[in-house]
């Protein structure tokens, strides 16, 4: 008999992490930290983390990757499968995620020697997207794109003749990167299971309707001559934001971190993850004037004070999403005092973090105007109601959301007649 166990990921935002196996044959999807103090890992089973036989990584995200160095000092020795691209990019995570704990005063549960202990193998060079692959005679899997960012893609898992999609971070919103739509009917005729994303359960807006409001609220800000400030992923919305503020405001000022744009760079070099066309376009932002690139702590102080000074509306564009490094607090404290500037959140604002604080805080409270509002990089009602209804499968398990929401979307989705639906939370274990 084989099992699914949820190590983490459902029904909650973060650390992402799902075991399938027996005593025989196992593997791990994803092995992310949640983003609450100084993370929560996975709910890991040292004896099984010892015996996996595989581990395959969606994406560099730190939901979904942070904890795979501790899976090495756990006692697996085998490889990580993902992309070239994704290997490429989590350096710059695991850094990132480990200043972040140590600015709070903790540790880090794994050293350096696991972070060197990790092995990827990269599947784009076993296979072409979309076409099965054999790792073993026990275990074979195919992949695609998934449009969430650059290098992410989902899986279609095959472990001693039981077969299984996970989504990993999945949208189709994307207006750079390419999205491999999977063909699960012609893949597999019926699957043994699917775990999808749902990170916005019910969430029924469409993009064009996100962004409206997004320039509404950047319109607002700009038009008071205010510095406008999104914080972002290194890798990610951060570049299509940069584009889209291009081309909606071609007259005013924008300053972007050295890191956003080092990640642009990133994409063009692999512009197989693109949509067609993106490539020239991310060309032409990199070549262009309009964006000044900030790549020191002089280049910021400068020009904002100038900015500010002059009553010059700007935009900025910054790293670190949920505003926990010291340079997104650092702008915070630089606006706060005028109340015509304004912050944009567009991403998911983890509790505790200092994005999730300031929203919290009454308007008169904040100093500056501050927003949230979603650019679309996961999957809403109406997405997660077409990936249903391209399987045939003896459970869908909807994950990434807190499990409040997952289970309003539940009851939702089977008002309107679909089945073998799931909403469970870390610890939960399903018999394929």
């Amino acid at each position: 008999m084989m099992h699914v166990e949820v190590w983490g990921g459902a029904g909650e935002h973060g650390r992402s992490c799902y075991w399938i196996g027996n005593t025989r044959s196992s593997i791990m999807l994803d092995c992310g930290v949640k983003r609450e103090g100084i993370g929560e890992y996975p709910l890991l089973d040292a004896a099984k983390v010892a015996a996996l036989d595989a581990v395959f990584l969606s994406h560099a995200h730190e939901d979904h990757s942070i904890a795979i160095p501790l899976l090495y000092k756990l006692g697996y020795t085998g490889v990580v499968w993902t992309t070239r691209v994704t290997a490429e990019q989590l350096p710059g995570y695991y850094s990132s995620w480990g200043n972040n704990v140590r600015q709070q005063g903790g540790e880090l549960p794994y050293d350096e020697t696991h972070l060197a202990a990790v092995k990827y193998a990269f599947i784009e060079d076993a296979v072409p997207a979309q076409q099965w692959f054999t790792i073993s005679p026990e275990l074979r899997v195919c992949w695609g794109r998934s449009g969430h960012m650059l290098g992410s893609i989902w899986f279609m898992i095959e472990l001693e003749g039981k077969q299984l999609f996970y989504s990993g971070d999945y949208s189709e919103d994307s207006i750079v990167l390419g999205t491999d739509t999977p063909r699960l009917i012609e893949l597999s005729s019926a699957l043994d299971g699917a775990i999808l994303d749902a990170a916005y359960s019910t969430d029924t807006e469409e993009q064009e309707s996100k962004l409206e409001s997004l320039f509404i609220e950047a319109d607002r800000v700009l038009a008071a001559n205010g510095q406008l400030l999104l914080p972002v992923p290194v890798c990610g919305r951060g570049q299509e934001l940069l584009l889209l503020m291009e081309q909606r405001y071609p007259n005013t000022p924008i300053r972007v971190e050295q890191e956003l744009i080092e990640a642009m760079k990133l994409m063009l070099q692999h512009s197989s993850w693109l949509k067609v066309g993106m490539a020239a376009r991310l060309a032409e932002a990199l070549s262009s004037s309009r964006s000044a690139i900030i790549s020191t702590d002089d280049d910021r102080e400068r020009l904002l004070q100038e900015d500010i000074a002059c009553s010059r509306a700007a935009i900025w564009i910054t790293t670190d999403g949920m505003m926990q490094s010291v340079k997104a607090q650092w702008y915070y404290d630089m606006l706060r005092n005028h109340n015509n500037n304004g912050i944009l959140i567009t991403g998911h604002a983890a509790k505790g973090t200092t994005a999730h604080r300031l929203l919290a805080l009454p308007d008169e409270d904040r100093g500056c105007r501050i927003r949230a509002i979603r650019y679309k990089i996961h999957q809403g009602l109406p997405d997660v109601r077409r990936m249903v209804q391209s399987m045939r499968s003896n459970f869908k398990l909807l994950v990434h959301a807190p499990k409040r929401d997952t289970d309003e979307l539940l009851r939702q989705l089977q008002k309107e007649g679909e089945q073998d639906l799931l909403s469970l939370g870390p610890g939960a274990r399903i018999v394929l």
